[in-house]
């Protein structure tokens, strides 16, 4: 274990030092390169900014309309007869919008039914085999002004779909 957290902490510095002495060496104004990349990176988080407080704003009337509750009490007994657990929902629903969202809801499982059980493992499961694919379509694609996402949007959502069916399947195998 000493191997490998020394390795991991040694890795970045050194890194870092040799990007900036392959620089130096070939006279690449580092610095000046540096102050630019930061300028620019300020410049995309101002763009940024207006995509992520429409994602933040959907999710909070998502959760506190009660739909969510709504649809899940509507599903149930189809869930509960393919074997998953109802309580799962909310997170595989809210996981391709807000990883924000999904990791408290992950974090609520876990600490309501504990992190040994069916459903903190298929929820912690879930949160690992999935992506925030709303959340990447709109704040990356909208900061560089991509407009027609129809294609990365079905694939990225049937890439969560599949992510969610093997996690169920995978923790039922192992776990059921």
């Amino acid at each position: 274990m000493g191997v490998i957290t020394s390795i991991s902490t040694w890795l970045i510095p050194c890194f870092i030092l040799i990007v900036l002495s392959a620089a130096t060496w070939k006279r690449v104004p580092t610095y000046e390169m540096f102050v630019e990349g930061g300028k620019d990176g300020v410049k995309m988080a101002f763009s940024l900014l207006p995509f992520l407080v429409g994602m933040i704003v959907a999710i909070s009337i998502l959760r506190s309309s009660g739909a969510l509750e709504a649809f899940i009490n509507l599903i149930s007994p189809l869930l509960v007869m393919i074997g998953v657990p109802p309580e799962i929902v909310p997170l595989a629903l809210v996981r391709p919008i807000s990883g924000t969202a999904a990791l408290g809801m992950t974090t609520e499982l876990i600490s309501t039914h504990g992190p040994d059980s069916f459903i903190g493992r298929l929820a912690s499961t879930m949160q690992g085999s999935t992506d925030t694919t709303l959340y990447v379509l709109t704040i990356y694609f909208g900061a560089v002004g991509i407009r027609k996402m129809g294609y990365a949007l079905k694939v990225g959502l049937l890439a969560d779909l599949i992510g969610i069916i093997a996690s169920v399947i995978v923790v039922t195998l192992i776990f059921g």
